[in-house]
């Protein structure tokens, strides 16, 4: 009776521990990430940034391709990243199983568990770009990539994704109307969605409400744009209000998806922002309205609220980026993104911190330290104390 009942309650422990360390595995954690674009000659070294995102509590970063020197430099430090399949490795991956598991062996388990990757994102831009064989070889790239994840037993720490732009949707105004774009649709985008939903994976969006508000400033009010008081937008379809247009843009590719028949299926934003300088043809952007969008998106996200059209999911979005790029090519906004100037100090103030003085920074290790220790002491106590929590229950 006793062996049965110490049986029962081992059973019961490992319940709960399992429970607590599902909890734990996640491509996401809270609202608020950011990308690490290093299209450029003056920025600091990966290491740096991530004392930077640690000091500014930027916990999910999203990087281009799998750089060693960045997944090294972010060993140990929790932050959770995304790793980028570039586009030119996709018909390589698609067409060679062998070469997408030699590619995951390489660029993620080998880092793991120290680099917390907690995903790959197949591609950037794929569907509605200019090369429609990139187009026909994503789906194949995205399941190479995926089973090589099963084979080496990672398909439950790393998710696999792939980010689209706008260019994927035929019409996105008002948000009700929107649905894919014909060419894109039936042969390309439902196959992919459909795997998607087999395997567990979020619709990707990147969404720029200041490329959308350029494209056509004298019908779009700046202030629906940068989540400023105004009178927002009316959806007759749905009864539903806008007050923000990246609240739109979501709810449009929520629609889209209703529309190919992944009503259930998540949106998160891997890419938005505003830039800070451009050309003379390029009024808004301005260093106040990068301010004033960025200011108020972080508002936005730290609601942890959802659309009016899926309240219930909470919106989650990966602001772009920490640095001004100086080496993109394309009109002067492409390079002035950044959160960040290239010495660490802040573009503007939103409520982060620039990287510290040395003085700060010996505190800040030994602050560090004190958590480091006090979170190895969580760890030995978790066990004892669902140990007995389960003695409690006897």
């Amino acid at each position: 009776m006793r062996i049965k009942s110490f049986c029962f309650s081992v059973h019961v422990f490992l319940v709960f521990f399992s429970l607590i360390a599902s909890v734990t595995v996640q491509a996401f954690t809270g609202a608020y990430g950011i990308n690490y674009g290093r299209i450029a000659d003056n920025i600091p070294s990966p290491d740096k940034v991530a004392t930077l995102l640690r000091a500014a509590k930027i916990k999910n970063v999203r990087i281009y391709d799998a750089d060693h020197s960045v997944l090294k430099a972010f060993s140990g430090t929790g932050l959770d990243l995304v790793v980028g399949l570039p586009n030119g490795y996709v018909k390589d991956m698609s067409a060679n199983q062998d070469h997408a598991l030699d590619w995951v062996k390489e660029n993620v388990q080998a880092f793991l568990p120290d680099t917390h990757i907690r995903g790959i994102a197949v591609g950037n831009e794929v569907l509605g770009g200019g090369d429609l064989e990139l187009w026909a070889a994503l789906l194949g790239a995205v399941k190479n990539i995926y089973n090589a994840t099963k084979m080496l037993k990672l398909d439950d720490v790393v998710q696999i994704t792939t980010a689209h732009s706008q260019a994927v949707f035929a019409n996105s105004y008002p948000p009700s109307s929107c649905i894919f774009r014909d060419n894109v649709k039936q042969q390309y985008m439902k196959p992919l969605l459909e795997f998607f939903s087999e395997i567990g994976s979020p619709f990707c969006l990147n969404a720029y409400p200041f490329l959308a508000y350029m494209s056509d400033p004298e019908n779009i009010d700046i202030n629906y744009a940068l989540f400023q008081k105004t009178q927002g937008i009316y959806d007759q379809k749905t009864d539903l209000h806008y007050d923000n247009m990246l609240d739109a843009q979501i709810d449009a590719a929520y629609s889209a998806l209703e529309d190919a028949g992944l009503k259930k299926m998540e949106v998160i934003i891997t890419e938005t922002g505003w830039a800070s300088r451009g050309d003379d043809n390029e009024a808004a952007a301005t260093v106040e309205n990068a301010r004033t969008y960025n200011y108020n998106l972080r508002k936005r996200l730290a609601k942890k609220k959802g659309t009016p059209l899926r309240p219930h999911f909470v919106v989650k979005a990966y602001i772009f980026a920490i640095f001004n790029e100086d080496l993109k090519p394309g009109p002067t906004s492409e390079r002035n993104f950044g959160l960040f100037k290239p010495d660490g100090t802040i573009s503007y103030d939103i409520g982060f911190h620039g990287l510290v003085s040395s003085a700060d920074s010996l505190l800040s290790s030994l602050k560090d330290s004190r958590v480091q220790a006090w979170s190895r002491s969580q760890y030995f106590l978790l066990p004892i104390s669902a140990l007995a929590f389960v003695l409690f229950l006897r």
